[in-house]
């Protein structure tokens, strides 16, 4: 039987229901890509928004056959819709209530065993109710994503934004971004509307940066998430936005199953939808400010032989110029994803992502040549003449107003870009073994290289006052994750292992720059050939094992217990393998090994359904965090990039790795009118590892130091409201007071920084979302205010406090020919064109005053995009 829509309903329809119609294409939109939940997960999941989904057997528990005896049904081929004539609220309680308490008996009756879900993918659910009996060697599904109506779903200490949400931004919107927007603790800045210019980037959850926070992507450990990655890749460079179906934020500890050795706090989770049943496609064009152009395209295969093969294929291009300044912006990506069943056994998922970012980079700023110039100052290039008196100390009337001659020099460099180069490839193993037991195996690769590029102050041997700089990092890391479930009585056991292998390097060339009046500037892409000097190389390579226990075990159905730990160990070895003492002013770089491990931190949870709309959550976990290791001459860039051999030395008998305790305590009530959460936090770091900054961003010099403590107290309150049918209406504020609890010893001297604010965090952030959609239209605005942020450890300057606004819509002019769901969509991003300081800490922080590590945020922009389906 083939499902009933609402369109197909009596035209004698009371008007409530027709009002629902537009919730309806959102429900069936939100299907498409998704591999299907539990039953009782899927149903629960949207009556909670007035809808009622009657799913025709065979379920995917009962695969239907085709005529070979193959399965060959989805849950999202065979929805109905049954709108009672007078929806009230007290008639779909009732029948929500009916519904979950008739799954209960007919389990109870039919003999079948409590199905327990406990990964972090499905937490949402809050009461395990038993789907029909399992037939023994069909696949249960290791992780499982939300489909949902709503702005999120939440469990615990963990958040879900949908495709829905996702599709009310503008096109090619980071996710990060998005993940910003919309989600309580959780702020991210950048200096275009995009969000996917690297090196301006910054993500914070609880005060937790994101080299601090781990990631996955379809399960794929993604590494530091920060600026040259060195043993990961950043979810913008590797999943094209449009992919991506859900992605989870867990603001606790993170689940000792997920595989990180940077987690001290959170963890964000990507999830791409899998190959459509059915051959199809998608595309979508984008135009916007500045010549924005971004064209995406996706082909799904649909099943293509009894077994179930399919696949898809897309790309993504984006190209735009830079708000101010000289250049452009490019990204070109491809995904694609094959799917194989194993017969009833399980299913082979073979990914493969390729990306080449190739981008002119914005000047980044002290808060003096913010407030001096405003938004405007850029690199000079093309102006080659300006930037080579500037090199020599001939600075413009203009730039004198500086002040002084460190920003004077910083505010003239000429040039500065990047290009990258990645291919992540992995290969997904998921199997159910017995009626208990299942098991997931990933295998994945990385490649990546890419050259980074400025032009600074070393004299070029035909007498030019500055030469061009490239650094050319490349990255090889292999690894694996096997995991086994068991599920038997009231525990759900989990178990697990992870191994990687990273090998990163990054070389630093020379180029000779022309006499003035002797030709034009190298260009900053290249081609880079005869280079006269190469400063350094530094190479490392690092192994990473971690193995995990975990069980969660139900006390009653609406009480859950889970414990469990996981054991890391990372030794990294490297450093500088070649120095030129007369470019880098040192006759012995960092070289050295260090190695970072716990055998037992732990994780405990508890979770307590009071009623079928309230809950309450405790989560508590032990985290550490492994050194950072990046090129010598990087900002901020961690154990390697002190000033010399001699200090690395006597820092390796120091330090320590990273450990933070994370106790989380929190309540969440959700109905169709309102949902509220609200929680409160505390972290204690210990070994509190800190680098400070001095001198040129392009050649600091740095220290690496352990501050001893730091004490986070804080919390998040969210209310949603849903007064009128198309209506949603969030808002969140969110307060941290993240302090030191102790000093340094920098440069001789002893600071304290006892009650000092944590750099970059702001300890106010408020939010707040409205949509509404009727019928085929939808128009979402949202607004973010962000406090003051400390820029110096001692707290001396602080980066002033802003608001962000974004106004979008979109409509839905449902089949034109051939093409289904034809959308127009417009958006506005930075509304009411606020001067904002955005991302900052490229080059590290100040222990005292200003210094140049900020980036100016994108003023107002639009954009436009026509998308269809076919």
């Amino acid at each position: 039987m083939r499902a009933r829509t609402l369109r197909q309903a009596d035209d004698n329809t009371p008007q409530p229901a027709q009002q629902l119609t537009s919730l309806q294409d959102e429900a069936v939109d939100d299907c498409k890509g998704i591999t299907p939940e539990p039953d009782h997960a899927f149903r629960k999941t949207m009556m909670s928004k007035s809808l009622f989904l009657i799913f025709d057997e065979p379920s995917d528990r009962y695969p239907r056959k085709d005529e070979h005896g193959v399965g060959t049904h989805h849950r999202c081929d065979d929805i109905r819709y049954w709108i009672p004539r007078q929806p009230t609220l007290f008639g779909f309680t009732f029948l929500l209530t009916a519904s979950v308490s008739l799954s209960a008996f007919a389990a109870d009756h039919e003999g079948a065993k409590p199905y327990h879900r406990h990964s972090q993918a499905n937490a949402h659910l809050s009461r395990h109710v038993a789907p029909p009996p399992v037939a023994k060697g069909i696949p249960l599904k290791d992780e499982t994503i939300q489909v949902s109506a709503s702005r999120f779903r939440s469990h615990g200490s963990e958040a879900m934004v949908t495709r829905r949400v996702m599709d009310q931004f503008v096109s090619g919107t980071s996710p990060l971004k998005i993940l910003s927007a919309t989600t309580p603790g959780v702020t991210f800045a950048s200096d275009d509307a995009f969000g996917l210019d690297t090196a301006a980037n910054t993500l914070y959850i609880r005060g937790f940066n994101q080299s601090q926070i781990a990631g996955t992507l379809d399960g794929i450990p993604m590494g530091d998430q920060g600026f040259l990655q060195y043993n990961g890749l950043g979810v913008d460079q590797a999943a094209i936005q449009d992919n991506i179906v859900a992605m989870s934020v867990s603001q606790g500890g993170g689940a000792v199953d997920i595989p990180s050795a940077q987690n001290l706090g959170g963890a964000i989770q990507f999830h791409t939808s899998d190959p459509d049943d059915r051959m199809g496609g998608r595309v979508s064009q984008m135009f916007g400010s500045n010549n924005a152009v971004r064209t995406f395209v996706r082909l799904d295969s649909g099943k293509l032989n009894s077994s179930g093969t399919k696949f898809f294929v897309s790309m993504a291009r984006t190209d735009n110029d830079k708000w101010k300044g000289y250049g452009s912006q490019l990204e070109q990506q491809v995904n694609a994803k094959l799917e194989q069943p194993v017969g009833n056994a399980g299913k082979i998922t073979a990914v493969f992502d390729w990306s080449s970012f190739r981008q002119f980079n914005y000047l980044n700023m002290s808060m003096n040549m913010f407030q001096t110039f405003g938004t405007s100052l850029d690199y000079l290039y093309p102006n080659y003449e300006v930037a080579y008196n500037a090199a020599q100390g001939i600075y413009p009337p203009a730039y004198q107003a500086l002040g002084n001659a460190s920003d004077e020099a910083n505010a003239t460099y000429l040039d500065g870009a990047q290009t990258q180069e990645n291919a992540l490839m992995g290969l997904i193993g998921d199997f159910h073994l017995t009626s208990h037991l299942s098991s997931k195996t990933i295998l994945y690769s990385q490649l990546s290289n890419g050259d980074y590029e400025a032009t600074q102050p070393f004299p070029s041997p035909n007498g030019a006052p500055f030469a061009q700089v490239d650094g050319k990092p490349t990255m090889r890391r292999v690894g694996f994750t096997q995991s086994l479930t068991y599920e038997t009585g009231r525990n759900t056991a989990k178990t697990g292992i992870w191994y990687e292998n990273n090998s990163f390097s990054f070389p630093n060339y020379l180029y000779e720059q022309p006499l003035l009046g002797e030709g034009p500037p190298r260009n900053p892409f290249g081609p880079f050939n005869n280079a006269f000097a190469k400063e350094l190389d530094d190479q490392f390579n690092s192994n990473t094992f971690q193995y995990y226990l975990q069980d969660t075990y139900e006390i009653r159905r609406d009480l859950h217990v889970g414990a469990g730990f996981r054991s890391v160990i990372q030794t990294t070895y490297g450093g500088a393998k070649q120095n030129d003492p007369d470019l880098t002013g040192e006759t012995a770089l960092p070289d050295g090994s260090l190695t970072a491990s716990n055998a037992f931190l732990p994780h405990f949870s508890i979770n307590y359904r009071i009623n079928p709309h309230s809950e309450l959550y405790l989560d508590v976990a032990e985290n550490m965090r492994a050194y950072t290791y990046n090129p010598w001459f990087l900002g901020n860039g961690g154990a390697w990039s002190v000033g010399n051999q001699q200090q690395f030395l006597e820092n390796k008998n120091k330090i320590r790795p990273e450990r933070t305790w994370n106790y989380v305590i929190g309540y969440r009530y959700g109905s169709q009118i309102i949902d509220i959460t609200a929680d409160i936090y505390h972290v204690d770091y210990y070994n509190r590892l800190l680098n400070t900054e001095t001198g040129s961003p392009l050649q600091p010099i740095s220290t690496f130091v352990n501050a001893g403590r730091e004490e986070v107290n804080g919390g998040d309150a969210s209310v949603t409201i849903r007064p009128f049918s198309g209506w949603e209406i969030l808002n969140s504020v969110s307060y941290a007071d993240a302090e030191y609890r102790s000093g340094i010893n920098y440069e001789g001297t002893y600071v304290s920084l006892k009650g000092k604010s944590q750099v970059a965090y702001p300890r106010i952030i408020y939010k707040s979302n409205a949509s509404y959609t009727y019928r085929k239209f939808r128009v979402n605005f949202n607004a973010t205010y962000t406090g003051r942020r400390p820029l110096s450890y001692v707290n001396d300057v602080y980066v002033p406090s802003y608001w962000l606004v974004g106004l979008s819509s979109s409509y839905d002019f449902g089949h034109i020919g051939f093409a289904q769901h034809v959308q127009v969509s417009f958006g506005i991003t930075n509304l009411f064109n606020s001067a904002y300081i955005s991302g900052l800490g490229i080059s590290g922080f100040p222990v005292s005053g200003d210094y140049p590590t900020l980036f100016v945020g994108a003023p107002r922009q639009y954009f436009g995009t026509l998308s269809a389906q076919f």
